[in-house]
């Protein structure tokens, strides 16, 4: 079982902003949205180009490359040209800390 990894402190982050972070060897965006917390894998499933810099569109991202989008809160792809949805990842509150943790090889 993977470990939590701190992300930031809680209330670090705005409505809208981010911050990415290395979880096991992967970059990982983390998304406050109307109070709560999204974590997706920083790479477009259409040609792997970081993500993280996209548009928000409450809470889908927007690739900044090509326009594919996303939804955060289940990593589903919504429009081509990406076609692979984005690998998400839990998210918590713990001791004031925002905690991110990669569960796809538990």
């Amino acid at each position: 079982m993977s470990d939590w990894v701190d992300v930031a402190p809680e209330g670090s982050l705005a409505n809208g902003e981010h911050v990415v972070v290395d979880v096991d060897g992967v970059d990982v965006a983390v998304f406050m949205v109307d109070g709560h917390y999204y974590a997706v894998e920083d790479a477009c499933t259409h040609d792997g180009a970081e993500i993280a810099s996209g548009r928000l569109d409450g809470c889908e991202i927007i690739c900044p490359r090509h326009g594919a989008r996303f939804c955060l809160k289940t990593g589903a792809v919504l429009s081509p040209p990406a076609y692979e949805d984005l690998a998400t990842f839990s998210t918590r509150v713990r001791d004031g800390r925002i905690q991110v943790r990669d569960e796809r090889w538990d």
